[in-house]
């Protein structure tokens, strides 16, 4: 995640730097450095933020999951973590999920992936990058 869609999602979900501290657990200073690109976001910030902004627009509590929208075969919904725990709508959070035949070795590989995904992309629109 670069600052931009740091500063974007920030923006949707209607917060204050100083609240987005309070969530994330940072300082003012940490959220400020992110926005100005002077840090780098850390993998465990970006998975936060993410999460918030997609639970904040998951209004139909009835969505499609992943493995139907996907059509993912019966074997690799056995093997893949969000079938075993049931949440297709949060695939793109969890590590380890098999997208395209196969377990993404890194956060970033995954990330690649699950932004050209009609499932991400209903839960978090208009990512930049």
């Amino acid at each position: 995640m670069d600052r931009e869609d740091f500063s974007y999602i920030c923006g949707l979900l209607g917060k204050t730097q100083s609240q987005m501290a309070e969530l994330l657990g940072i300082s003012v200073r940490g959220v400020e450095s992110f926005e100005q690109g002077l840090r780098r976001i850390p993998v465990h910030i970006e998975r936060q933020i993410l999460f918030l902004l997609a639970s904040l627009n998951r209004i139909d509590k009835k969505s499609k999951p992943c493995w139907t929208i996907r059509k993912c075969a019966h074997e690799t919904r056995r093997r893949c973590p969000a079938w075993e725990f049931q949440i297709g709508h949060l695939c793109w959070f969890i590590n380890g999920t098999i997208c395209h035949g196969e377990v993404q070795e890194s956060w970033q590989e995954k990330m690649k992936i699950c932004k050209q995904c009609n499932v991400f992309k209903s839960l978090i629109p208009n990512l930049k990058h």
